[in-house]
């Protein structure tokens, strides 16, 4: 898999290059193989997009609207830096070895958070028999953790649409975009709804695990950068 994206997707060079990238591809979008290269892109990034929706309107549930909403477009923000930083050097990121290992490990601490805070909890008594007042979660605390998943799950994403972008750049760019877009609509609107439907939060813990659980199997026994190549 590894040795694929290494030799379909490499790094795409300064923006100035990425401008001109995207600008060729699309000029040339019925050049053969162009168009079908857009549509797997475009279809990859917003199922993944989906997942990071889910975790980060998750994550950032619980807080005030206008805390969610700034947390949300930091979180959205973070995510499209994170993307284009990643497919500018994907090259030097498939190189490394144990990178999707630590990544997966990061999104276990970002689930286990979730489920502690989502959790039902039996209600804590104070000294007069009376339930002590709900910890109420932090706009930091809410921030970092978004920051982490998407660190991690901008890694992943990138790496899987980079062997469907080929040799078309400028493609994978605008559908990274595209993608990050739609996140952050569809996770404001999911952050609104959680409060009242729990399964939702449930749902985010979910994606977070499969995702996590994803990255540390390839990051373990992926024949070019799991861990275990230092050892053979």
């Amino acid at each position: 898999m590894f040795e694929i994206l290494a030799q379909t997707a490499g790094g795409l060079g300064s923006p100035a290059e990425m401008w001109d990238a995207i600008v060729y591809d699309f000029s040339n979008l019925g050049a053969p193989g162009a168009m079908q290269a857009f549509i797997t892109v475009l279809f990859i990034d917003l199922v993944l997009a989906g997942d990071n929706a889910i975790a980060v309107g998750a994550l950032a549930a619980g807080l005030p609207a206008d805390q969610r909403r700034k947390v949300i477009i930091i979180g959205v923000a973070a995510a499209l830096v994170l993307r284009v930083i990643f497919a500018l050097t994907v090259t030097y990121l498939l190189s490394i070895v144990g990178l999707k290992f630590v990544g997966g490990l990061l999104l276990v601490w970002v689930a286990w958070g979730m489920w502690q805070e989502f959790k039902p909890q039996k209600p804590i008594l104070n000294n007069d028999d009376e339930a002590a007042p709900i910890k109420v979660k932090s706009f930091a605390a809410a921030a970092w953790a978004v920051a982490i998943a998407d660190v991690s799950m901008s890694l992943d994403n990138v790496l899987a649409v980079a062997g469907a972008a080929s040799d078309h750049p400028g493609i994978l760019i605008v559908g990274l975009i595209i993608a990050v877009v739609l996140m952050g609509v569809a996770a404001n609107i999911i952050a609104k709804y959680i409060e009242r439907y729990k399964w939702i939060a449930y749902l985010g813990i979910a994606v977070i695990v499969y995702v996590a659980g994803k990255m540390i199997y390839e990051g373990i026994f992926d024949t070019s950068v799991g861990i275990l190549t230092l050892f053979g």
